[in-house]
């Protein structure tokens, strides 16, 4: 059975970069990979987009221009909501969904609205210190990374992203219409999008898969090989 293409969607002010280790993984297992940075992120231009249903509707018409017509959807945080919306809009496209450190409703604190709107830098060192486990040393890493992302897209990237996480309203209707096999891999210590906020999903979504790892927020970087092995465990019997 040919493989399918695994297209990786990063997080709010985040691009390709925070799946570095997962891109290997599946590269070395010889999976046809993609993480794309969404617009106004990384290396694609912007104006960054405002909506969920507008980032899948462009990563969908990317795999289209891409002759990607099969692909495993693995998203992170927000990239989950975008996966999940992408999956119910085009479910003949998508052959797996990987939804990690995901929630339904993605609500954001009003106070870390309103400082990603007044004081971005602030809300980055917010948002870098919540996504992991205290005192974790990847810490650094992240806020450097948002840090560049932000000097890419100085318009208020980091308010734009979470307000679309927190305006998404369609979680449980696009849950509804998931017709490939689903994961949700979650963190034990998650403060951002904690595993009891993703059961909503995980009871939507039929036959939908879960796992939770040792790990805060960014699984990526604090479990990289749990989270790499538990994605092509799935991926691979499925």
């Amino acid at each position: 059975m040919q493989k399918p293409t695994v297209v990786f969607i990063h997080g709010a002010l985040n691009d390709h970069t925070v799946w570095a280790a997962q891109s290997r993984h599946f590269t070395d297992h010889d999976y046809h990979v993609l993480a794309p940075d969404l617009p106004g992120h990384g290396h694609t231009p912007g104006p960054a987009l405002t909506s969920v249903a507008a980032m899948a509707d462009w990563l969908l018409a990317m795999l289209e221009a891409a002759h990607i017509h099969h692909a495993a959807l693995i998203g992170h945080s927000m990239g989950s909501l975008i996966a999940l919306e992408a999956a119910a809009k085009a479910p003949q496209r998508v052959t797996h969904l990987g939804l990690v450190g995901t929630a339904y409703p993605m609500t954001v604190a009003d106070t870390l609205l309103e400082t990603a709107r007044t004081d971005e830098p602030r809300a980055i060192g917010m948002v870098a210190k919540w996504s992991h486990v205290q005192g974790h040393p990847a810490i650094h890493d992240l806020k450097l990374l948002m840090q560049r992302v932000a000097r890419q897209n100085p318009d208020q990237l980091l308010h734009t992203d979470l307000a679309a996480c927190n305006a998404y309203d369609q979680g449980l209707t696009a849950a509804a219409s998931v017709r490939c096999p689903a994961l949700l891999v979650c963190g034990a210590s998650d403060v951002m999008t904690p595993p009891k906020a993703a059961r909503g999903l995980a009871e939507a979504i039929a036959h939908a898969q879960s796992v939770t790892l040792e790990a805060g927020h960014a699984m990526m970087t604090e479990q990289p090989d749990a989270l790499s092995d538990a994605l092509l465990s799935f991926i691979g019997s499925r």
